[in-house]
């Protein structure tokens, strides 16, 4: 089922380059979607209709969702899910709580003082995709920290369906509505970037900050704004890797492989063991699951596109491989998880032990699902509640202070040749 690469002689240069994930190439989706973006910050409202119409097939009579629709949708909503959807903002809210950095203060000398405080944006558009399934989940992990910061407006897009009569998902509604988020929007792709970006007259006010995951034309929008306004990150295909020993049970390795690939079907899933007789064992456990899976079509395409076993050396060496591919999730099933897992560098959220699946992550483990994709994790993380807060630096200098650095600011001003720069400091001390 997964194809294998054999690393146990050693480890090339460029791991990372011979093993398998989809690339995403937003060229083409950059420029298919510039129009879009251009239409919508000419002609706002009107152009955000007009692109929802064709490439959603849903003729809007207003762009935002009636209060009256999320308050059905929260009513209709089966109770076993909203009491997942409680619990899971229960648990998300308190990591958030745990990540807010508090102010600090620094006394550089007499007089001298310099003090950090971190400042919530105060408009933030949460973008909730709505193409192969439908993600409740995703609302609690873009709403609940953003509310944690301290965020004072949120604004929710997620694409209209035909088949709920021009809204988003109820699902994706209700899990508005018991977030207390009832500024929701019909609207998704690029036009929904380009909504929170520019404005759409009265209908929409612009944001600061957009984030959320979506296809890869929400991601070339998201890069086309970047600089209007914040984004979180450029999302690509879903990956997972799992680094397990002789220790792991095949059948939990499979499941997780098998789980991460029905995202999608470019969704990138990689094994990386010390164990030829766990690849064997894994394999067998994939031809018994695979063929029952609900969504067997999407989990063959991925596994047999960007799915591979990779046979290492030593878990020292998996480590050194992971590390260079850089997984949005990583799941560390050995001997002694906790330690190996502490090795780990780059991974966008690190799963430890038999007993924490990535999907737990997706739901209920309390942290974000929101993370970097497509090798990112060696420069990133994912969402959190200081994605939406922004440092601010108050310089708070007396006469004496400023007197005591005078002379470096002459010496460093002289030196850039910025006299100005110089005189601004002498006037206060003559």
């Amino acid at each position: 089922m997964l194809r294998r690469t054999d690393l146990r002689a050693g480890l090339p240069t460029a791991v990372a380059d011979i093993l398998p994930r989809a690339r995403l190439d937003l060229a083409a989706a950059v420029e298919a979607v510039r129009p879009v973006l251009d239409e919508v910050r000419n002609h706002g409202a009107l152009a955000v209709r007009e692109a929802t119409e064709r490439f959603d097939g849903v003729r809007l009579s207003a762009l935002r969702v009636p209060a009256s629709a999320v308050h059905a949708a929260v009513a209709a909503l089966d109770p076993a899910v909203r009491a997942a959807l409680a619990e899971a903002t229960v648990r998300v809210r308190q990591v958030s709580a745990a990540q807010r950095p508090g102010t600090t203060n620094t006394v550089l000398g007499d007089g001298a003082e310099v003090t950090e405080r971190w400042l919530p944006v105060r408009r933030v558009g949460l973008y909730v995709p709505g193409g192969l399934v439908a993600y409740p989940s995703s609302v609690v992990m873009n709403v609940v920290p953003a509310q944690v910061a301290g965020v004072e407006s949120l604004a929710v897009a997620s694409p209209p369906q035909p088949a709920h009569g021009g809204l988003p998902h109820p699902a994706v509604l209700a899990a508005c509505g018991l977030l207390g988020v009832e500024e929701v929007y019909a609207v998704g792709g690029a036009q929904a970037v380009a909504m929170f970006a520019y404005g759409a007259g009265e209908e929409c006010a612009p944001v600061d900050l957009i984030t959320g995951p979506g296809n890869r034309y929400v991601t070339a929008a998201k890069r086309l704004v970047q600089g209007v306004t914040g984004v979180d990150a450029e999302a690509g295909p879903t990956e997972i890797a799992i680094l397990a020993d002789e220790s792991a049970d095949p059948s939990y390795v499979a499941a997780d492989l098998i789980a991460q690939a029905e995202h999608d079907p470019l969704a990138a899933c990689l094994l990386v063991t010390d164990s030829i007789d766990l690849a064997d064992a894994v394999d067998v456990s994939l031809a018994v699951q695979v063929p029952v899976t609900r969504h067997r079509q999407r989990v063959e395409t991925a596994l047999g596109g960007q799915g591979a076993t990779v046979l290492v050396g030593s878990l020292a060496d998996g480590v050194a491989v992971v590390d260079a591919w850089a997984p949005e999730h990583l799941e560390v099933i050995t001997a002694d998880a906790a330690e190996v897992a502490g090795r780990i560098r780059n991974a966008g959220a690190v799963f430890v032990g038999p007993y924490a699946p990535v999907s737990l992550g997706d739901y209920l483990a309390g942290s974000n699902h929101v993370l970097p994709t497509g090798g990112t994790a060696r420069f990133s993380g994912g969402l959190s509640v200081q994605s939406f807060l922004r440092v601010q630096h108050v310089v708070s200098y007396r006469r004496r202070a400023l007197a005591a650095v005078a002379p470096h600011i002459a010496a460093l001003g002289g030196a850039e040749d910025l006299a100005a720069h110089v005189e601004a400091v002498q006037v206060r001390l003559r």
